[in-house]
């Protein structure tokens, strides 16, 4: 077995053919069409000198030297492309794509509107932006760089906090003067709010002022959305109070669109400490345009505590 002549493209498409369990999620990955993607699997085998996959027509597993081969050269190349990047950025600028992965309304409503700026640094630095609600394997999908939100994140990553979050209830000045402000967070069981579906939403908001004891207020939905977005157009157009997290409508409540119906509360679903945590893929070296996007966006972040306002009040 000579292994010096086989493309290390190969290489890569048989680790991605191992974690995706699919020869055509390895194609789409690399650019190629399936039948390309399949000869180069039989050629390493050829090479190897025994089976990689076991196919069936519902599944593609590895076997068992499969497996083994998998654990061992998908560290070896792990480390090959820490030292081609390692090098790339000794002789210049943040290159290539840089792989990000966020939900879909914290891309479209925290992240696009700060990346202009870093694309402008960066010219040659191609973005791109992976937007799912669902959590995905970094290592699995080759994402460089994920942000998650939630009170904590355990996973086995490399995790560091961009910025604390906080939930506000909102409401259109349209709804004010149809229905008429709050005065406490009681006031809300009384009124038809937009929720969303995930649980600890739905049905209860909680309230804390200073250090008073947690108020769980009951909350009655006259629209339940599973769209973050969907909830804010909602509470935009007048539909009713919405519980919102600040990144999501801190616009909105600079330029008077909504209004902060309970300003003196801390509000939550299920936890007041949430937060947007940046996660990387863990490895010995991070690559220059992994941490050029983390300076920025935590730049950002700093900015936005120390200069955002808290939005206008207007319970009269």
């Amino acid at each position: 077995m000579n292994l010096r002549n086989v493309p290390l493209l190969s290489l890569h498409v048989f680790l991605s053919a191992v974690r995706r369990g699919s020869l055509s999620a390895a194609a789409r990955e690399h650019g190629l069409d399936r039948s390309s993607v399949s000869r180069q699997i039989s050629a390493l085998e050829r090479t190897l000198g025994f089976r990689l996959f076991e196919r069936t027509t519902r599944r593609l597993a590895p076997t068992e030297a499969g497996q083994v081969f998998f654990d061992r050269a998908a560290g070896l190349l792990a480390q090959l492309e820490e030292a081609r990047l390692a090098a790339a950025d000794v002789v210049g600028a943040p290159a290539g794509i840089l792989r990000v992965s966020t939900s879909v309304a914290f891309g479209e409503r925290w992240l696009l509107p700060r990346l202009p700026a870093f694309q402008q640094r960066y010219p040659d630095l191609t973005l791109e932006l992976m937007l799912d609600d669902a959590v995905v394997d970094l290592v699995r999908e080759s994402i460089d760089l994920g942000i998650r939100l939630s009170p904590s994140v355990d996973e086995a990553a490399v995790v560091t906090k961009l910025m604390a979050t906080r939930y506000r209830v909102v409401a259109s000045p349209d709804y004010l003067d149809a229905s008429g402000p709050l005065s406490d967070p009681k006031d809300l069981s009384e009124r038809r709010c937009v929720c969303f579906t995930l649980p600890g939403f739905r049905s209860y908001w909680r309230f804390r002022r200073g250090s008073r004891d947690t108020v769980e207020v009951p909350v009655r939905a006259s629209l339940m959305i599973s769209n973050a977005l969907a909830v804010r157009r909602a509470a935009l157009d007048g539909l009713g109070p919405a519980l919102l997290a600040d990144w999501t409508i801190e616009q909105d409540l600079a330029d008077g669109s909504l209004v902060d119906l309970l300003p003196d509360w801390q509000a939550a679903a299920k936890s007041f400490d949430t937060a947007a945590w940046i996660l990387y893929p863990s490895r010995s070296y991070v690559p220059a345009k992994t941490r050029a996007l983390i300076d920025h966006i935590k730049t950002c972040a700093a900015r936005g505590s120390q200069t955002t306002s808290a939005g206008r009040s207007r319970n009269r």
